[in-house]
C-alpha cells in the first residue's frame, strides 16, 4: 500500500501531539513532533544566554544536530548528542518558544530539516505550518481547533500530570500570548490550509479525533 504524508498543524492545546501519535500508531507511520525542534532551540538559547542575540541563535543552530527518537509513546529529544527532553515544557521555554520561532532564519533551517524527515512519506507530523509551508503538497492535511477554555485546562492538566504548578490564568495567558505572535509572524505563520480539513476537538474525545482523521486517511490511500 502506498504511504502519504499527513499533515496535522493547529495551536498549542488543541491536541494536536496526542492525536499525531495514536494515528501514527494506528497507521504504522512514523510520528514528527516538528514543535520539540523549535523548543530545543529555545531552550539552547536560554543555556546559552543568547534568546535576545538572534545572530548567535541562528548561528548555533545552523552547526547543531537535533535527534528526534519516538519510543513507547514518548517522543526523546537531542540536541548535540545531549537528551533534553525533560527541558523543553519548562515554564521558561513556553513563555519563549513562540518568540524565538518567528526568526526567519531559523523557520527555514528548521523546515528544511522537516523536509528531509518526511520526504519518503509515511509520516504523520504535527505543528503549526507543516500543510503550508513544510509540506504543502501533503496527501492529507488536517487543522484542529479548539476554545481557549479547553486548551488551557487540557495543558494545566498535563503540566499537573508532571507533578508541576502553574495557574490556570498564566498558562491561558501564555496561550493567547502564543497564538498571537504564532498566527501574526511574517514568515510562515498559522494559518488553515486552504485544502485542509478543519476540525473542532473541544467536544471530541482523543479517540473521536483521531477516528475521523484515520477514515480520511483510509480513503486518501484507497483513491
Amino acid at each position: 500500500m502506498k504511504k502519504i504524508i499527513i499533515a496535522i498543524d493547529g495551536p498549542a492545546g488543541s491536541g494536536k501531539s496526542t492525536t499525531a501519535r495514536e494515528l501514527a500508531t494506528r497507521l504504522n507511520y512514523l510520528y514528527i513532533d516538528t514543535g520539540a525542534m523549535y523548543r530545543t532551540v529555545t531552550y539552547m538559547a536560554l543555556k546559552n544566554g543568547c534568546e535576545n542575540n538572534p545572530v548567535e541563535v541562528i548561528d548555533r543552530l545552523k552547526h547543531s544536530v537535533i535527534g528526534l527518537n519516538y519510543q513507547d509513546g514518548v517522543t526523546y529529544v537531542s540536541f548535540d548528542g545531549v537528551d533534553v527532553t525533560e527541558e523543553l515544557r519548562t515554564k521558561e521555554v513556553n513563555a519563549l518558544v513562540s518568540t524565538i520561532s518567528k526568526i526567519k532564519e531559523v523557520r527555514e533551517n528548521l523546515v528544511e530539516r522537516q523536509k528531509k524527515m518526511g520526504l519518503s512519506g509515511g509520516v504523520v507530523m504535527e505543528g503549526r505550518d507543516i500543510g503550508t509551508a513544510v509540506f504543502p503538497d501533503a496527501g492529507l492535511k488536517i487543522f484542529l481547533i479548539a476554545d481557549i477554555q479547553t486548551r488551557a485546562e487540557r495543558r494545566l492538566l498535563e503540566i499537573n500530570s508532571k507533578g508541576k504548578v502553574e495557574s490556570f490564568n498564566d498558562i491561558k495567558q501564555n496561550l493567547e500570548y502564543r497564538d498571537n505572535i504564532d498566527s501574526s509572524r511574517e514568515v510562515d505563520p498559522l494559518k488553515c490550509a486552504k485544502d485542509a480539513y478543519q476540525l473542532d476537538t473541544t467536544e471530541l474525545t482523543i479517540k473521536e479525533q483521531v477516528d475521523y482523521i484515520y477514515n480520511l486517511a483510509i480513503q486518501k490511500l484507497n483513491q
